[in-house]
């Protein structure tokens, strides 16, 4: 058996989710690329699948089409749980279902939070939905991918609740302009509130002299969580949880350079540069 293959897999369902994955760019190639195959083709499929509902919250488009594409998924998940998927990603996700008992309601939650993503115009009403939204899109994800990392559900739901929220604030944090641009603050209204930033119109709340002091209060949070996580993983096999430390290693990366920048200069793009992803991935031993 070679390549991503296994005795359960589909060659075809398999090639297509690699294929989105190596299109894609994303940070989590470099975590998931010296995984042993069966593994790595199970994050493949889960990635593709994340790609596949996110892509339908972000692009251009209806928000009821959207929400009734989203729904179609919720569909999907279904037949994917009776044993007759229909689609290339989903009969992909059909062996990393069998082999590591990825949870349907995960799946689920994530098809929540791109719901929230979809809507034409997105507001956080305070911490408790915010915290809501980052268990949806990150957490989920992290408890999937520690499941076919073969970490313990009990440490790896902990781990995924950490890593996650702190991945995800940090993601909210380095995209405040762009996410303006598109009518959305994840920023929570009742934090705004707390520092004095009232009404709803994203230029406003972004220009609002205090709004360094929201954007550290949700730093501080991340930078807990980060904390929390490093703990967390440092109590795992290593060689096992090296994907999610490297994701952590990238992020981390990402996070110390927005404290760096500080919050006014929001429109200055933050990203890693290819050669800092292979020196982070070279240094946790993944290449």
């Amino acid at each position: 058996m070679t390549g991503e293959q296994s005795p359960n897999s589909d060659p075809a369902a398999l090639d297509h989710v690699k294929s989105v994955v190596q299109r894609s760019g994303t940070s989590f190639f470099w975590a998931m690329r010296r995984l042993p195959a069966e593994k790595r083709g199970a994050m493949y499929a889960l990635y593709a699948f994340c790609r596949e509902v996110d892509d339908i919250a972000d692009e251009p488009g209806d928000p009821a089409g959207k929400l009734a594409h989203l729904e179609e998924w919720r569909g999907e998940i279904g037949r994917l749980y009776e044993g007759r998927p229909g689609l290339l990603v989903s009969r992909a996700l059909a062996g990393a279902v069998a082999r590591f008992g990825l949870v349907r309601e995960d799946f689920l939650a994530i098809i929540d939070g791109m719901e929230t993503d979809a809507a034409p115009a997105l507001r956080i009403a305070d911490m408790d939905a915010l915290a809501l939204y980052c268990d949806r899109v990150a957490s989920a994800v992290g408890r999937q991918s520690n499941r076919i990392f073969g970490a313990d559900d009990a440490i790896g739901g902990k781990i995924a609740y950490s890593l996650g929220n702190a991945l995800q604030l940090t993601n909210i944090l380095r995209d405040l302009h762009e996410d303006a641009g598109l009518d959305r603050i994840y920023l929570p209204a009742d934090l705004l509130a707390a520092h004095g930033i009232e009404g709803e119109d994203p230029a406003a709340v972004l220009a609002h002299p205090r709004l360094p002091e929201a954007c550290a209060a949700i730093a501080a949070i991340a930078g807990l969580r980060f904390a929390e996580a490093r703990s967390l993983l440092a109590q795992c096999d290593r060689r096992q949880m090296r994907p999610a430390i490297v994701m952590m290693a990238i992020y981390r990366r990402i996070y110390d350079k927005l404290l760096r920048r500080g919050w006014k200069r929001l429109a200055e793009p933050m990203k890693l540069s290819r050669a800092e992803k292979l020196w982070l991935a070279l240094r946790h031993g993944l290449l």
